[in-house]
């Protein structure tokens, strides 16, 4: 695999040479793209030695005016020629440029051109590093789907002591091996989700809904695609923008959700239904708005389809992934609607309060497993959660073909 190399402007520069070795030993063709920052803690040749190729270091060649233009477009190039980016170090200064979309030198630029994996290994000093900003930007590069490989706590170059030191370059080849074994682990599965909520009209103005955002079902399209899957999503109004390599269906209520998800189950081979679809509806809405009057009004509702129960009966030899928002009893709340639902593994969160699942970019569940287990994931933000929930589907799928013989 070809990999671009990253390697911002901190005194951990230096270990980056430690890491080209052990990504070549690895079978990895490296392209080094060095800041300018960079340059003043660790000379270019060190890295065109290691790497035999010629280290990047400036968005335009000064050295060659003629050109101009092939350096212009040259990270262009960088970026479809490689299949993976690592950072190492990546500067507080490198974390802001991802995360708000600044390219002003050649290894921004090139950020902004790729479309491939990205892991990250931060290093900078301690306050930085627990900064606001800082944390910010870590969340909205991890929503983006971005490994990252956390620095260690240890006495600092600055003489502090706490979080911010560079990652061992063992611990960050791990991850960028953990990341190319990711990438195609969902080759040749189609997996079914469901996200959002559902609207239930009262009349044609007002409805019943609930509040989730959709961002856990999102999260799941989006590392599902990112892994090789070909992934459909059917969604309730939500304010998201539909991940990229997904075939998107919009729905509004539950029985539209209801067609949609079976019209689309013949060729999945997961259904993993997050959405929070509403339990009750209006049988016959009125025409017209209701007005509003001094009287107590009473309505009716009648329960919508219950998609999941559904899916359950017919899956055949497909996994079905449930989910179950609960206040209390989650353990026990889980493993009843895993055994009512027929379902392979229901994901559950507990709902509410300060920490509740609902409209945050984070989440804590619990998996519920056929197997009697319980895995618990603790909080982490949506994306991450949404690749370890793939990690135990592909350990059932595994199960399931050995011990149905194939």
């Amino acid at each position: 695999m070809n990999i671009v190399l990253g390697v911002g402007g901190g005194i951990a520069a230096y270990k980056s040479a430690e890491l080209v070795r052990l990504l070549i030993q690895r079978g990895h063709g490296v392209q080094v793209v060095m800041t300018a920052s960079a340059q003043e803690f660790v000379r270019p040749l060190t890295f065109a030695a290691l790497t035999g190729r010629k280290v990047v270091t400036a968005l335009f060649s000064s050295a060659n005016p003629e050109g101009a233009l092939s350096s212009a477009i040259e990270h262009i190039g960088v970026a479809q020629e490689n299949d993976l980016l690592v950072v190492s170090p990546a500067t507080a200064d490198l974390l802001a440029k991802f995360a708000h979309g600044l390219a002003d030198d050649f290894l921004s630029t090139l950020y902004l051109a790729f479309t491939g994996p990205v892991v990250l290994a931060p290093a900078m000093n301690s306050n930085m590093w627990l900064h606001a900003a800082t944390q910010s930007n870590l969340e909205t590069l991890r929503r983006r789907g971005h490994r990252i490989v956390d620095p260690e706590e240890g006495e600092l170059a600055c003489g502090m002591v706490g979080p911010g030191r560079l990652a061992a370059p063992e611990q960050i080849a791990m991850a960028v091996d953990a990341e190319i074994g990711r990438r195609h682990d969902l080759d040749g599965e189609t997996v079914l989700i469901t996200a959002g909520p559902t609207h239930e009209p009262l009349d044609p103005v007002r409805y019943i809904s609930n509040r989730s955002s959709g961002k856990m079902g999102y999260a799941l399209a989006e590392a599902a695609a990112a892994r090789g899957a070909k992934v459909v999503l059917v969604s309730g109004p939500v304010h998201l923008v539909p991940p990229r390599g997904c075939t998107f269906i919009g729905v509004h209520t539950a029985r539209e959700m209801r067609d949609k998800v079976l019209e689309n189950l013949q060729p999945a081979s997961v259904v993993i239904k997050a959405a929070a679809v509403s339990d009750f509806h209006l049988s016959k809405v009125p025409p017209h708005k209701m007005k509003k009057t001094a009287a107590r009004l009473s309505l009716e509702l009648d329960p919508t389809p219950d998609i999941l129960a559904e899916v359950g009966r017919k899956k055949g030899d497909r996994l079905l992934v449930g989910f179950a928002a609960e206040t209390e009893n989650l353990q026990q709340e889980t493993r009843r609607k895993l055994e009512a639902k027929n379902c392979d593994m229901v994901v559950g969160n507990l709902v509410g309060g300060e920490d509740g699942a609902f409209e945050s970019d984070q989440n804590e569940v619990l998996l519920a497993l056929r197997s009697g287990e319980f895995i618990s994931v603790p909080r982490a933000s949506k994306r991450e959660v949404a690749d370890r929930i793939f990690d135990e589907i592909l350990k059932l799928r595994l199960h399931f073909y050995v011990t149905d013989g194939r």
